[in-house]
C-alpha cells in the first residue's frame, strides 16, 4: 500500500514539473496572421535541390535557365512562397542548395518547383520533405534586405 500511495504521489508531483505555461509575451495576432500553431510553428516543405539528369555543356543554355532559376526565387519571395533559399557546398551527394517553401502540402511545393526553368529542364532535380519549423521565420526577410549589400 504504501508503494501504490508513493507512486501516485510521485505522478501528482513530477507531472507539475512537466505542465506547461502561457507565455506572457504572445501576441495572438501576430501568431494568426503568420498561421501559428499554439506552439508559435506551422508546416512548411522544404526541397533539397541537387544535380539533376541533364549533362549539357552549351554555357549559353546553362546561364539562360540558371538566369531563369534566380528570377524564379525572386518572383517566389516576392509572392511569399519561397522563405528560405541557399546553395550548399560541394558535397559527395551532389546536393545543390535549398529551398524552404510557404506551402502545406508536397503536392503545391511541387506545382511551384515547377515553376523553375532549371528544374523543368532537368540541369536539378528536387526532394521534397515536409517540415514544421517556426511560424516567424517568413520574418527574417524584412531583416536580410537591411543587412544585403549586394542584390541579385
Amino acid at each position: 500500500m504504501k508503494t501504490l500511495i508513493l507512486m501516485v504521489l510521485f505522478s501528482i508531483f513530477s507531472a507539475g514539473a512537466y505542465a506547461q505555461s502561457t507565455n506572457p509575451k504572445y501576441n495572438k495576432a501576430l501568431a494568426d496572421s503568420l498561421g501559428g500553431d499554439d506552439y508559435g510553428m506551422k508546416q512548411y516543405v522544404l526541397v533539397i535541390l541537387k544535380t539533376g539528369t541533364n549533362k549539357t555543356t552549351d554555357k549559353a543554355q546553362i546561364d539562360s535557365l540558371f538566369g531563369g532559376h534566380m528570377a524564379n526565387i525572386g518572383r517566389l519571395v516576392e509572392d511569399g512562397k519561397l522563405i528560405v533559399a541557399g546553395p550548399l557546398k560541394k558535397n559527395d551527394r551532389t546536393y545543390r542548395g535549398i529551398f524552404i517553401l510557404n506551402v502545406k502540402t508536397l503536392e503545391e511545393a511541387n506545382k511551384l518547383i515547377m515553376t523553375d526553368p532549371a528544374i523543368k529542364a532537368k540541369l536539378l532535380d528536387a526532394e521534397l520533405f515536409e517540415w514544421y519549423g517556426s511560424a516567424a521565420l517568413p520574418l527574417y526577410l524584412k531583416n536580410h534586405e537591411l543587412i544585403e549589400k549586394k542584390t541579385f
